[in-house]
């Protein structure tokens, strides 16, 4: 079927805990026809539940929800991964006449569906193994000096602690021979439907998104987030994936290998929190066309301001 579609795909973004997911559905459910798409990065794996607010069935309220709990936690998932399945399915959407509505605080991600990366190779996850057991035995360091010799350029622009990145660049130079800093500038021509992106951002007041960061935390540790933890590592789930390196996760990782205090976990989460939540909204402020409603998307008042601004 072909897409013919030339209305709005409206993105619902902000902080965590700022109730995207509520005014994502009732978004849906105003048009009729809505389709979430799941623009977060941790919603994304499978068996990553307790800490990462997936909405359950009775929060999707019937919408149909696309792109949650469909990579294994094993993956190291990626930004350009994440765009190329979100262009495909915001497609399939629109082909049969509904209409797509992003929901999540991922800026990262949002930013590459509408502005791509160069064409990467695909995971090898073979070589990804090797890269991870040389970090493990000698440093993430180490892996910078590589770096240093194939690609100094890349390596220049990286801290020598960001393992994700650098083992990234690697990937890229043993995979192809190419340098990512030589290949990265080398975009691919944005969507066709990226100029209908309607970009909503929630700006709750600080004080209280804080208290929510904080109560919600405490909740998922009472609600078994360390059995969680232990469960996926026992299931080889390395600690320095994406997955268990997500805010929620990464603390009690630390607490399982006796680094830290069950109290200094939660304390530190809580922390890790507000300050990613700081920064998600700093990263909104600094895109362009970024229409802001203040306030938390469960709150009516919001909601109808919200209706009025869109004349459904």
């Amino acid at each position: 079927m072909t897409n013919t579609s030339t209305g709005p795909i409206y993105s619902i973004v902000g902080p965590t805990a700022s109730g995207k997911t509520e005014i994502g559905v009732a978004l849906a459910l105003r048009l009729g026809n809505g389709e979430i798409v799941n623009c977060d990065s941790v919603q994304i794996y499978q068996g990553i539940e307790i800490a990462t607010a997936k909405p359950s069935e009775e929060e999707k309220r019937g919408v149909p929800h696309h792109l949650i709990d469909y990579v294994s936690p094993h993956v190291n998932y990626t930004a350009a991964d994440w765009a190329r399945d979100a262009a495909a399915k915001i497609k399939e959407i629109e082909a049969r006449g509904k209409v797509a509505i992003l929901v999540g605080g991922t800026g990262f991600y949002l930013r590459s569906l509408m502005n791509p990366f160069f064409e990467s190779p695909k995971t090898d996850e073979a070589l990804r193994e090797r890269i991870r057991t040389l970090k493990e035995k000698k440093g993430a360091g180490h892996l910078h000096k590589m770096l240093s010799k194939v690609d100094p350029a890349a390596a220049a622009r990286l801290f020598p602690r960001d393992y994700v990145r650098t083992s990234r660049a690697l990937e890229v130079f043993f995979q192809t021979g190419r340098r990512i800093s030589e290949v990265q500038p080398q975009r691919a021509a944005p969507p066709e439907f990226a100029g209908r992106i309607r970009i909503f951002a929630l700006n709750p007041p600080r004080d209280r998104l804080y208290e929510q960061i904080n109560e919600r935390a405490v909740r998922h540790f009472e609600k078994g987030l360390v059995e969680e933890v232990k469960q996926l590592r026992a299931a080889g789930v390395k600690d320095d994936t994406n997955a268990l390196g997500a805010h929620g996760y990464r603390r009690v990782c630390e607490y399982l290998r006796g680094e830290r205090s069950l109290e200094s976990a939660v304390e530190q989460t809580q922390l890790d929190i507000r300050h990613y939540a700081k920064r998600q909204m700093t990263w909104f402020r600094r895109e362009t066309g970024v229409t802001w409603l203040d306030g938390f998307g469960n709150e009516p008042g919001l909601q109808a301001d919200f209706w009025q601004r869109l004349d459904i």
